[in-house]
């Protein structure tokens, strides 16, 4: 029987999961990214929170199907999705492009799933409201050279031309999406915001990160770490553990407690 593809199973990944967790976090993954990216969360984080990490239209096992060309057309997709899957606490964790798509999201919640957000972790992203300075990149060598400078991508990849082709346009349809994100003045989130950040992020400085306070209600805490736009791939353990910390609250003792 053939799924729809805006059935669950196509959207979300859900690498170990829990039939009764404590909270399902939501990970959103940076342009170009894929639901993969998600899987050492999974793999690191307690058992009592359930990882379910978004996986976008036109990329690895959704290769055949078009590409969402606008935060706002992938908000419209998702929501749904999410709201079905929000019968517990939940949370979203999402980097760089991957956050503002979490904010949107976390925003348009109705009353009783914004009830059940208790956390979003935006990480290697400024506040929603400062000036943008995504670029959409027309050009392939245009487009490489701007993935080399955020150093994001393994090397390997960037010399085998086949693969090169094969990702190339996901990279760049997503990059659209972030160039034409505009926000707009609207409701303020009412959870906890935890900003991530690297210290030498050329896309993201200490005073666009700590922006994220603008937009919402709660407290906004931020933390840096050693590293450029994707410290991330050198952090798991530390930021994993911070999201654990952060959702303790909500982890039942029935593992033992929370631990890294």
């Amino acid at each position: 029987m053939s799924r729809s593809t805006d059935s669950p199973e196509l959207w979300l990944r859900r690498y170990q999961p829990d039939d009764d967790p404590a909270v399902r976090l939501f990970c959103f993954p940076h342009a170009g990214g894929a639901a993969s990216a998600y899987l050492p969360f999974a793999r690191r984080l307690p058992a009592t929170v359930d990882v379910a990490a978004v996986q976008y239209p036109g990329r690895q096992d959704r290769r055949d199907e078009p590409f969402v060309d606008s935060i706002d057309a992938l908000v419209d997709r998702l929501l749904p999705i999410l709201l079905a899957a929000a019968d517990r606490p939940i949370a979203f964790f999402g980097h760089s492009m991957g956050a503002t798509v979490a904010f949107e999201i976390g925003r348009r919640l109705p009353p009783a799933a914004a009830d059940r957000l208790v956390h979003i972790f935006a990480s290697g992203r400024r506040g929603p409201a400062t000036p943008r300075r995504d670029r959409y990149y027309h050009a392939d060598d245009e487009l490489i050279a701007e993935i080399r400078r955020l150093e994001g991508t393994d090397s390997s990849l960037l010399a085998d031309e086949e693969l090169l082709q094969m990702v190339l346009p996901a990279i760049r349809n997503d990059y659209r999406a972030a160039a034409t994100y505009d926000y707009r003045p609207g409701p303020l989130l009412r959870c906890p915001v935890t900003v991530l950040t690297g210290d030498s992020d050329p896309n993201v400085t200490a005073e666009e990160a700590a922006a994220w306070a603008e937009v919402t209600t709660a407290t906004t805490v931020v933390h840096t770490y050693s590293g450029g736009h994707f410290y991330l791939n050198g952090q798991i353990d530390a930021v994993c553990g911070r999201i654990t910390a952060a959702l303790k609250a909500l982890t039942p003792a029935r593992t033992g407690g929370v631990g890294g």
